[in-house]
């Protein structure tokens, strides 16, 4: 007779970490590729100098403001997908049905942010900044805002694949962007090979452009290859569904909140630099670029967390959720503690692949880039803990108290403490940095104490 494997075997820990690596690692290198497209537009227009530099970062961190709400909708549909094929691997109808309905959701979403970047130079001197550079940042967002809903509709292709456990599509499609980005970009920023030299504006085209490629092609991919065509994704798209749609909602509006709340404090982060320098600004547009990038690995492990715990869910395992959960919450935090010493280790080299170190005007920048780096590398742990902590709330279907906490940490810590340590004891660039690090560290606690609870909570009753 054959034995069930214990809920505690080794080869069950092995296999969870096997299956969640193989499900992230794509996921995570395509985050990378999505950070990377903006980190380029960062080099590129930091090449033109700190001034201009200046203007992108508050045209991107207004940008990302939209962005990351429309993300945390949409991101719904992973979770949902996840939990139905745990339940039935071979479903078709429904995981159809929450591709559409996200799809209306994100239609629906973009339109009021389309007005509102339309806006962004008298929103950016609303909020105190100089006009100069907020007629440039508004240049730069009235191009690239384009890019909204392609990548929106990117997003919920990449949650269908990967909820099917086949993310690699996107990694490609992701990787091809970057290129293509990064050429086009250095074109119609600087003028080459023949293209106007638009620099912010180019910047915003290019991006734009972008992200309707990474669309695309990823719907080309799940419209032909077998392992996706048999869902038939775009048939019938314009009609409704209306119990779907609210569905999406629901479980998606929480994220999104959650996910704005925290892109919104490191914008507000961006706007207090501005009211203390120039330099600051620039320095935090560097600093915050290095430290997304080391984002990208966690959230990547959020993203595969969520699919993973989902599975389990659907399939009424509480043993696979726990496995699923913690596998992922120790690999985000044993990526975070090394870059942690990077950051802390070689700053300087980090920071040079943004600015020329020879050149004299950039001296400041680059050493107020340092030292925010210093405090960034404080923070890594914290951050990637309430990154994955969330995602693997997602997978439960837990949302709404995860957007309690993060209203909590982020705005009344984060910025409380920040504005206290910047203004009040004059400490600031530094100060905001510091206040940012105790609003994550927060978060992060209360997440990780509420997953630690979830039979108790009934969330593992799927």
């Amino acid at each position: 007779m054959l034995r069930r494997a214990s809920p505690f075997s080794h080869s069950l820990w092995r296999r969870e970490i096997r299956a969640t690596l193989l499900l992230a690692y794509p996921l995570i290198l395509t985050n990378l590729a999505q950070a990377a497209i903006h980190a380029t537009d960062i080099i590129l227009l930091g090449w033109v100098g700190p001034r201009t530099l200046a203007a992108g970062a508050l045209g991107v961190n207004l940008f990302n403001a939209c962005l990351i709400f429309g993300l945390g909708l949409v991101t719904a549909s992973a979770p949902m997908m996840a939990r139905e094929l745990g339940r039935f691997r071979h479903s078709v109808r429904d995981v159809r049905r929450t591709v559409r309905q996200a799809m209306w959701a994100a239609v629906a979403i973009v339109i009021p942010f389309w007005l509102i970047l339309w806006q962004a130079e008298p929103i950016l001197i609303a909020f105190g900044q100089d006009p100069e550079l907020s007629a440039d940042a508004a240049r730069f967002v009235r191009a690239v805002m384009w890019g909204l809903l392609p990548y929106f509709f990117f997003l919920i292709l990449r949650s269908f694949i990967s909820a099917l456990e086949k993310p690699l599509w996107a990694l490609v499609v992701g990787g091809v962007a970057v290129l293509f980005n990064a050429a086009l970009n250095y074109c119609l920023i600087f003028g080459a090979l023949g293209f106007p030299a638009l620099g912010l504006l180019g910047a915003g085209i290019g991006s734009a452009l972008s992200n309707l490629l990474m669309f695309v092609a990823l719907a080309v991919v799940v419209t032909r290859h077998k392992s996706f065509r048999r869902y038939r994704l775009f048939g019938r798209f314009w009609r409704a569904d209306w119990e779907r749609f609210a569905q999406i909602w629901r479980l998606g509006l929480p994220i999104a909140v959650t996910l704005f709340l925290e892109i919104s404090i490191f914008n507000a982060a961006v706007f207090l630099m501005g009211l203390i320098s120039t330099a600051a600004l620039a320095a935090h547009a560097i600093a915050i670029q290095i430290a997304a990038l080391s984002f990208m690995v966690p959230l990547g492990l959020s993203q595969a967390v969520t699919v993973r715990v989902g599975l389990a869910l659907g399939r009424r395992d509480p043993a696979g959720i726990a496995r699923a959960g913690w596998t992922s919450f120790a690999l985000g935090e044993g990526f975070m503690a090394m870059m942690a010493l990077l950051m802390l280790t070689i700053p300087h080299l980090l920071v040079y692949g943004f600015l020329d170190e020879s050149d004299p005007r950039n001296a400041e920048v680059i050493s107020l880039a340092v030292s925010f780096l210093a405090v960034a590398a404080l923070f890594q742990i914290v951050d990637g803990a309430q990154a994955v902590a969330a995602g693997m709330l997602r997978g439960l279907h837990d949302t709404t108290m995860p957007m309690i906490y993060a209203a909590f940490g982020y705005w009344v810590i984060g910025l409380g403490g920040g504005v206290v340590l910047a203004f009040g004891l004059g400490w600031g660039g530094i100060g905001i940095w510091i206040g940012l690090a105790l609003g994550l560290a927060v978060v992060a606690v209360l997440m990780v104490t509420r997953w630690m609870r979830r039979d108790a909570l009934g969330l593992t009753h799927g």
